[in-house]
C-alpha cells in the first residue's frame, strides 16, 4: 500500500519482487533462501566449434567449372523444394493439432472437462452421469445477484430458472450448497424474497415425487403460489466485525484494526511475506496466479496466516499449510490475463471475529465506474520500499475500462479479465507485496470480492492506477473447481436437475 506525491521512476509493479527481500535481510550479500530466492547466475559454458585442419597428401583433380555450376544449381533446387515441402507439412500438422486440441467436440457437443469425451447439451444436468468425472452433473446450480437467488439450470430450455420457495426447507438448501462445493457446516440460511417481475418461469418442488433426489423433484413451472423465490446463503460471508463507520474515514491510507478485513491473509514462503490472499471458505483462498508461478507453484512451501495484523507476530506462530494450488489454465505470464489462483488448505480455518470469508460476486452483479472499493495488504508503503509490518488499507474508486485503456494510461493493456481502480492523479495505490490481496466493495450491506491485486506500472504514479483480476469473470471457474474437489468421482452424488 502506498501514498506519494512526487512521480517515481518507471518500473513494472508485479507484486513480489525478489530483490526487495535480499535487501531486507540483516546479512549483506548473503542469500538466506538459496532454494527459492537464488541470486547466483549460472555460468554459461562456451563451446568452440572444432575445425579440421588436416589436408590429404594425395592430390585430387579439381572439378570443371561447368560441372560445379550444374551441381550447385541442382542442390539449390532440391533445397528450396524440400524447404517448401517442409513448411507445408509443418503448417498442415500445426493446423491438425490445433483443430483436434481446440475442437475435439464437433458440432454442438460439449466436452467433459479435459477427458475428451463429448456429450450432447440435452443430457447436461439431466440427473444421469454421462461424463467420466461427473462434470455434466456438478455445474447445474448457482446463486444470482446481490440477493443470492438460487437458480437451477434446465437442459431442456438451456436456461437458468429461480427456485420457488413453496415447500422449500433448510434441508434442501444444504443439499444445494454441498453441490456448489460448500461444506454443509458453513450453511447460513434459506429464506424467501419477493420474485422479480422479470421472473416468468420457476423451478418448483413436486411434493408428490416421493423420497427421491432433490433435483429430480424440481420441475419447471409458470406459477409460484407464494410469490417468493429462494435466497440461499451457503456461508456467512462479507460481514466484518468492525462497523463501516470506521472505514468511511479512509484518506490516503490507514493502519487496519482487527476484524476490519477478516478475509485478508498473508502468504509466506520460508518466513517471508510474498503475497496476499482472500478467504472464501474454511478451506479455499483466492490469490493471484503470478504469485504461484514456477517454483512457487509447490503448495508445500507456503504458510498462510489469518486473523493477524503484524508480520512480526506471524514469525512467532505456525501458519496453515497449503494442500493444493490451482492456477487458472488460461493465465498468461506476460499480459497477466486470467491472473487468479486458488489455494486449498490442509486444515480448515476456524472462523472467529477476526477470521471470516468475503463473498464471491454472483452472476448478474454489475460494479459501476467510480464505485468505492477498498484494497488492503502488507505491500511496500512507497515504490521500491520494504514490506510493511502492519496491515494497511485504503479506498480506491473503480475506473472505467475505456479510460484505463486510453493512450495516456495503459493503451489497451487492460483486458476483460481485469478491472482498474485508483486515482489518475496518483498518490494512492497498491504496491509490490500487495499482489493477490483483495479489492472489495460494499453492496446491500455485504462485502464482495471485486478483484485480486494483479499489476501496475510503478506505485501511485500519475495515469498508472492499479489493475486487478476481474472476479466477476472468475466466479464460475472458482465454483467449478470447488465442486470438482467436493465431488471428485461419479460414484458420489453430485448435482442433477430435471426438466
Amino acid at each position: 500500500m502506498t501514498s506519494t506525491v512526487n512521480p517515481p521512476p518507471y518500473y513494472e509493479n508485479h507484486g513480489f519482487q525478489t530483490e526487495n527481500y535480499y535487501s531486507a535481510r540483516p546479512q549483506v550479500g548473503a542469500n538466506p533462501y538459496p532454494q527459492y530466492f537464488s541470486t547466483n547466475v549460472p555460468s554459461v559454458p562456451t563451446y568452440i566449434p572444432r575445425v579440421s585442419t588436416h589436408q590429404s597428401s594425395i592430390p585430387v583433380a579439381p572439378p570443371s567449372s561447368s560441372s560445379r555450376m550444374c551441381s550447385s544449381s541442382i542442390k539449390k533446387i532440391v533445397i528450396i523444394t524440400l524447404s517448401i515441402l517442409l513448411v507445408i507439412c509443418c503448417a498442415i500438422a500445426a493446423f491438425l493439432i490445433w483443430y483436434f486440441v481446440e475442437n475435439r467436440c464437433l458440432g454442438s457437443l460439449i466436452e467433459c472437462g479435459s477427458s475428451g469425451v463429448c456429450i450432447s447439451p440435452s443430457v447436461w444436468c439431466d440427473g444421469v452421469t454421462d461424463c467420466p468425472n461427473g462434470e455434466d452433473e456438478n455445474r447445474c446450480v448457482r446463486l444470482y445477484g446481490p440477493n443470492f437467488i438460487l437458480e437451477v439450470y434446465s437442459p431442456v430450455s438451456q436456461t437458468w430458472y429461480p427456485v420457488c420457495q413453496d415447500d422449500w426447507t433448510d434441508d434442501f438448501g444444504k443439499i444445494a450448497c454441498e453441490d456448489m462445493g460448500y461444506n454443509v457446516d458453513t450453511y447460513y440460511y434459506s429464506q424467501g424474497v419477493a420474485a422479480e417481475v422479470s421472473f416468468k418461469s420457476f423451478m418448483k418442488l413436486n411434493t408428490s415425487a416421493g423420497n427421491t433426489d432433490l433435483y429430480k423433484r424440481l420441475q419447471s413451472s409458470d406459477y409460484c403460489a407464494s410469490g417468493n423465490v429462494v435466497s440461499l446463503r451457503c456461508i456467512e460471508c462479507g460481514l466484518p466485525t468492525k462497523s463501516t463507520a470506521v472505514m468511511s474515514r479512509i484518506v490516503g491510507g490507514s493502519m487496519a484494526s482487527l476484524g476490519q478485513w477478516p478475509w485478508q491473509v498473508s502468504l509466506h514462503v520460508q518466513d517471508t511475506h510474498v503475497c496476499g490472499g482472500s478467504i472464501i471458505t474454511r478451506e479455499w483462498l483466492v490469490t493471484a496466479a503470478h504469485c504461484v508461478e514456477g517454483l512457487f507453484s509447490d503448495p508445500y512451501i507456503w504458510s498462510v496466516y489469518a486473523g493477524i495484523l503484524s508480520q512480526n507476530e506471524m514469525h512467532s506462530r505456525p501458519g496453515y499449510r497449503v494442500q493444493k494450488i490451482i492456477s487458472h489454465p488460461n493465465y498468461d505470464t506476460d499480459s497477466k490475463d486470467n491472473d487468479v489462483a486458488l489455494m486449498k488448505l490442509e486444515t480448515p480455518l476456524s472462523f472467529t471475529n477476526t477470521i471470516r470469508p468475503v463473498c464471491l460476486p454472483n452472476p448478474g452483479m454489475m460494479f459501476q465506474p467510480n464505485q468505492q472499493c477498498w484494497i488492503s495488504g502488507w505491500g511496500a508503503e512507497y515504490q521500491g520500499g520494504k514490506t510493511a509490518n502492519d496491515l494497511n488499507y485504503v479506498m480506491v474508486p473503480l475506473i472505467e475500462r475505456s479510460t484505463c485503456n486510453s493512450v495516456y494510461v495503459y493503451d489497451g493493456m487492460v483486458l476483460p479479465t481485469m478491472v482498474c481502480a485508483g486515482y489518475l492523479q496518483g498518490g494512492i495505490d497498491s504496491c509490490q507485496g500487495d499482489s493477490g490481496g483483495p479489492l472489495v466493495t460494499n453492496k446491500n450491506s455485504v462485502w464482495w470480492l471485486v478483484g485480486d491485486t494483479s499489476w501496475g506500472t510503478g506505485c501511485a504514479s500519475p495515469n498508472r492506477p492499479g489493475v486487478y483480476g476481474n472476479m466477476t469473470v472468475f466466479t464460475d471457474w472458482i465454483y467449478k473447481n470447488m465442486q470438482v474437489m467436493a465431488c471428485p468421482s461419479p460414484e458420489q452424488r453430485c448435482l442433477s436437475s430435471e426438466n
